[in-house]
């Protein structure tokens, strides 16, 4: 017993000596990255925080260019009068054009990576993400401020949630396709989610603008808050969504036929009328009912036409099928697939009256 002991402290002082030891003092912390498709070579740009005396980050980058993402890590290294390592990334995001030519490389190299979390977040840039890495948003650092934001709007507007491990989860699945948030630089010192890139095998196909992305996270996720605007004649009301969920029913047979119900819990933020009463407030209800149908219905069809499926019709019918053909859902089915879209709206309350 005491050699079994004994040789297990020594195997254990052994592996210990094999972990590389890093201490903070002696390294650069990656906490964000860019890449952009730049002369068919793939350009990447590296964010490390450099915190001074008076707790203030300032925002120190290095940029190289490379074919493979490790030669680009390789190189950054060579810059650095320290090791930078990739335990502290929070953000990883992907210009427009390397976006549309695909990303699924440059993702997997973080999937490998056992330092970078599966809580990181992905996003897509309108344009270069150079130009967002290299700004200077708030004192707490670029990445920390872009995370911020991402989380924030996931949390409780209209982004739904994703990161590392649900977008990787989302293209693993039989039957769904991935999305990413949207960053457009606004300004100086500006950014803004400005709406979802949809993903068919790894490159953007179709992106969500800003103004309907309250009407796809009702297809796709679950509601905390989240506010869109109603139209009343020459009145306007805005509704903030305080709950809402999705269900998904499938016909018995023939089984090409889906109903989705959207319930939606709101309240009634501002009107421009003079007056709410019940009258108003049931027109208000019906109206928003209407929009919220309409507008998730086109999305839907548009989906059908593309062959992309982010709200996950596919992984929902073959779990509900026996002997589930992907091939003919994609080729067949899919297209010809009847989608049918119910909201149940109720308005709880009604809040500020102009």
């Amino acid at each position: 017993m005491k050699k079994i002991i004994i040789s297990f402290f020594i195997a254990a002082l052994l592996l210990c000596g094999c972990v590389q030891k890093e201490i903070l003092d002696d390294v650069n912390l990656e906490t964000g990255v860019g890449y952009d498709l730049v002369k068919e070579k793939i350009r990447g740009t590296a964010l490390v925080p450099v915190y001074q005396p008076d707790k203030s980050v300032d925002n120190k980058t290095f940029t190289a260019s490379s074919k493979l993402s490790r030669d680009f890590l390789n190189d950054v290294q060579r810059q650095s009068p320290d090791p930078i390592v990739t335990g502290s990334l929070e953000v990883v995001l992907f210009g427009k054009e390397l976006s549309e030519r695909g990303i699924l490389d440059l993702i997997d190299s973080f999937q490998r990576d056992p330092s970078v979390g599966a809580g990181l977040y992905l996003a897509v840039v309108d344009g270069e993400s150079k130009k967002i890495i290299q700004g200077n948003y708030g004192n707490r650092g670029t990445a920390i401020f872009i995370s911020n934001l991402i989380r924030h709007n996931m949390l409780t507007k209209d982004v739904p949630k994703t990161n590392l491990q649900l977008f990787l989860s989302d293209f693993y699945q039989i039957g769904k396709t991935s999305y990413l948030p949207q960053l457009k630089k606004k300004g100086k010192n500006q950014i803004m989610i400005s709406g979802i890139s949809l993903f068919k095998y790894g490159k953007v196909v179709d992106t969500i603008p800003g103004n309907k992305m309250f009407f796809f996270k009702l297809l796709v996720d679950n509601y905390s808050e989240g506010t869109t605007e109603v139209k009343i004649g020459k009145e306007i009301a805005a509704i903030q969504s305080v709950q809402s969920k999705n269900d998904f029913k499938l016909s018995r047979s023939p089984r090409n036929e889906v109903d989705i119900t959207l319930k939606i819990n709101a309240i009634l933020n501002e009107f421009s009328g003079n007056k709410v009463t019940k009258k108003e407030v049931g027109e208000i209800e019906k109206k928003f009912k209407k929009d919220v149908e309409r507008e998730c219905m086109q999305m839907t069809e548009r989906f059908q036409k593309q062959k992309i499926d982010p709200i996950g019709l596919g992984h929902f019918v073959k779990s509900k099928t026996r002997n589930f053909d992907i091939k003919k859902w994609w080729r067949e089915d899919y297209p010809k697939l009847k989608v049918n879209i119910k909201a149940d709206v109720t308005i709880t309350e009604s809040g500020v009256i102009e």
